[in-house]
């Protein structure tokens, strides 16, 4: 292969093969998660190539459709969400089926009516007896589902497999996290059950791994000797919409702190595993979470509610003015955490994580910072530099920065930091990468666990997090609201950096 057939080969997505034959039932079809996520993530494996052959996918909610309502409804919510093209539509709508049922139904009758349709499918198109279930509802309902899943019969099969896919949140603690997965593992194995965190199926989070671990330029100076610290933010522009019923319960720890930068965290400080599988993986990040040092509450974390104010110059409101909100709502939307890891590798460095809601941009990154140079040669300030930084962009633009030093033409020496930018779009030729979801569910109907959370990381996760929740839920805020919409977060998050004698940055821009 010479160098321009190389370069060409390595454009577009990778090869990838689908799944044998099945079924899958997505709870809760007619909500906003499978509007937004799941229907067009399947689409997008539809598009290529990547769905199982024969597949079907049943919608089971409480709305009065049939399959051509079912299909139409999904038909314009995919059209909303993705690069959208009839030929691709017609070849995957026939996939798409329905039935109405309410979720607590007695396993006689709803639940009846679900396993004769799946069995009248299977038999149509002559499939193996393999059925994923998907759990895309409330909370509240996952017990109840797989309970019934049970005394329906759906739940086993002596001639295929049966796979469980749980959403999050999964429990608001540790001791009802431990309470739904006894329920649940008395149906379901665990290897059967795939619990999810989208954010594990995004591009970047995986290319950390492979830029740190098939690299052999940066894991020697992986560590505590030549890292100073790691940012992770996670910054979001909206306001919480119509969830208020599910936010006023919940909080900013609770929807992205437990799940989304805990595994960030994990990603970013893992030892290298042994193989890349769900064994070597996720016994790594567990290890990662047994390290964590228990949080000093009122040292290491702080929490802010945002103000009315204006993101991209258009107004918008404040929290407690959302509808459904409690006008004195204590509820936190922006929290900002230290956090340390008793380990060889990661002794001393701090982790710096910070989410919110109503911020500057949507932002979501990892932002490695480097120690400065032991002794810089050059008649300049250090500091009047800046540090050396590596940043793995997950949104809005996937890629990965490294921000270094150089020196400015001219017959002077003058040094500036300049950025190297490797973009996915750019580098693959890929204009619409496949929805994270995408990979997670092909992954699941594979029967690869690997993305997926293991029970004894969700427990931990709760242990380090409880404390904050806890503490925030018996000490009311003083200072509610203390953001305004469209900044970066309240005061306080920058006199938590500034403590320790660094600052947040918002890093490296896309260009």
């Amino acid at each position: 292969m010479n160098e321009m057939e190389f370069a060409a080969s390595c454009t577009g997505l990778g090869q990838g093969r689908p799944a044998e034959a099945c079924c899958m039932v997505v709870f809760g079809a007619a909500g906003d998660l499978a509007h937004r996520e799941l229907i067009p993530a399947l689409y997008d494996l539809a598009c290529q190539s990547l769905l199982p052959e024969p597949c079907v996918i049943v919608g089971f909610a409480r709305e009065d459709w049939n399959d051509e309502t079912f299909r139409e409804d999904m038909r314009q919510a995919v059209a909303r969400q993705r690069t959208f093209e009839a030929k691709h539509w017609e070849r995957f709508a026939p996939h798409l089926y329905y039935v109405r049922g309410n979720f607590d139904s007695p396993p006689q009758a709803d639940y009846a009516a679900l396993h004769e349709k799946l069995q009248a499918l299977q038999t149509r198109y002559n499939m193996p007896d393999n059925i994923l279930f998907h759990l895309a509802t409330p909370p509240s309902f996952f017990a109840s589902i797989v309970a019934r899943l049970k005394e329906s019969g759906l739940a086993r099969s002596e001639h295929g497999w049966r796979r469980l896919l749980v959403e999050k949140p999964f429990g608001t603690d540790e001791a009802s996290a431990r309470e739904l997965d006894k329920k649940i593992l008395e149906v379901f194995d665990e290897n059967q059950t795939y619990r999810i965190d989208h954010f594990l199926g995004k591009e970047t989070v995986q290319n950390l791994l492979v830029f740190r671990f098939a690299n052999p330029s940066f894991e020697p100076i992986w560590n505590r000797n030549y890292i100073d610290h790691v940012q992770i933010t996670v910054a979001e522009e909206i306001g919480i919409g119509t969830r208020a019923g599910f936010y006023e319960k919940t909080g900013v720890v609770r929807d992205m702190v437990q799940n989304h930068l805990l595994q960030l965290l994990c990603l970013t400080a893992i030892e290298p595993p042994v193989r890349y599988d769900a064994v070597g993986l996720r016994d790594e990040t567990s290890k990662v979470m047994q390290a964590i040092r228990p949080l000093d509450v009122h040292a290491d974390a702080v929490r802010g509610q945002y103000a009315a104010g204006a993101v991209h110059a258009q107004p918008a409101a404040a929290y407690r003015q959302e509808k459904n909100v409690d006008p004195q709502s204590p509820t936190p939307t922006f929290a900002a955490l230290r956090i340390l890891i008793d380990n060889w590798r990661w002794s001393g460095v701090p982790f710096y994580l910070r989410t919110g809601k109503r911020m500057a941009q949507q932002l979501t990154e990892v932002a490695i910072h480097f120690k400065p140079t032991p002794h810089l040669m050059f008649p300049i300030a250090q500091e009047n530099l800046g540090g050396n930084v590596l940043v793995f962009r997950l949104q809005p633009k996937e890629g990965i920065m490294q921000r270094f030093i150089a020196k400015q033409p001219g017959p002077g020496l003058c040094l500036q930091p300049v950025t190297m930018n490797f973009w996915y779009a750019s580098a693959f030729g890929i204009d619409q990468a496949p929805k994270a979801y995408a990979w997670l569910l092909h992954d699941a109907m594979g029967g690869d666990q690997t993305l997926f959370t293991r029970a004894d990381w969700i427990y931990r996760a709760w242990q380090i997090v409880e404390p904050v929740i806890s503490h925030w839920a018996h000490e009311a805020p003083a200072d509610f609201p203390n953001y305004a919409a469209g900044s970066w977060g309240p005061a306080t998050a920058d006199a938590l950096v500034r403590a320790d004698g660094r600052t947040w940055k918002t890093l490296i821009e896309s260009r």
